[in-house]
């Protein structure tokens, strides 16, 4: 997709969401900018489909048939500290670590695979229907998107859909959700194509808030692989949250900041 039509798809949703409509009747949505707070280096080969921060680490997991990986990455850095690449059959999706365990979608190939967090050895998989987008946990279970207005609840022991969620904006189904964060008791999601991450309301899938991440990257950052904002983790012990994007040379830590 062109800058241009990615630009399009992102003020159709800004409109939407009244972030760019001032006196909006529909502004009942909290709405949020952001402030960088560091800026650490990213591998630009990446395209990140799935970033978790876990005790002063970072694991990231990355897409497209042939360059899809497990890493394992340093904050400071960038630098890949360790990594497994999937089967070139295979297009890696979003991750969680629950128990232990790093669990990993893949897109279309209705496969999940776990890997022991301490060495990265695949000690199982599961199964799912549709395709497989984003990945995050609240603790307890598995939480995942499908690319619809969809988000589901999911065991970890047995993999049975527990309940799902659906999103919706004006009345209209959110599709799209993509790369899933769990944060303070909400879900935050990518809207995928747009600059947009959105926060959910994880019992009932209500809209609690919109973040707005246009400019993050800079244009002078962007180069013809540059691909769209996807990847978002979050430091529970700093209270500190990073965003990322597909082929992004640089992490943000951002703070995010009322509108």
């Amino acid at each position: 997709m062109t800058l241009s039509r990615r630009f399009g798809v992102a003020v159709g949703l800004l409109a939407a969401l009244c972030l760019a409509a001032p006196g909006c009747s529909r502004a009942s949505v909290p709405k949020y900018g952001y402030q960088v707070v560091n800026t650490f280096p990213h591998d630009r080969g990446a395209f990140t489909e799935g970033l978790v921060y876990l005790q002063g680490a970072l694991f990231e997991g990355t897409g497209l048939n042939g360059s899809s990986t497990l890493r394992q990455v340093d904050l400071r850095t960038g630098r890949v500290v360790r990594q497994i690449s999937l089967s070139s059959e295979y297009f890696g999706e979003g991750i969680t670590v629950l128990g232990g365990k790093v669990y990993q979608l893949t897109w279309q190939s209705h496969q999940g695979f776990i890997y022991d967090l301490a060495t990265f050895a695949r000690v199982g998989g599961f199964t799912y229907t549709g395709e497989g987008w984003g990945l995050t946990t609240d603790g307890k279970v598995l939480i995942m998107s499908d690319g619809t207005n969809q988000i589901r609840f999911i065991d970890p022991t047995d993999f049975h859909v527990i309940r799902s969620i659906p999103v919706f904006l004006a009345g209209k189904p959110l599709t799209n959700l993509n790369e899933l964060e769990y944060v303070q008791g909400e879900i935050y999601a990518n809207v995928w194509q747009t600059p947009i991450v959105v926060r959910i309301a994880p019992a009932d899938g209500k809209l609690t808030g919109t973040i707005d991440f246009s400019g993050l990257l800079q244009l002078s950052d962007y180069d013809a692989h540059t691909d769209v904002l996807n990847g978002i983790a979050y430091d529970p012990e700093g209270n500190r949250l990073f965003v990322t994007g597909k082929n992004w040379p640089k992490l943000f830590e951002v703070r995010l900041r009322p509108e």
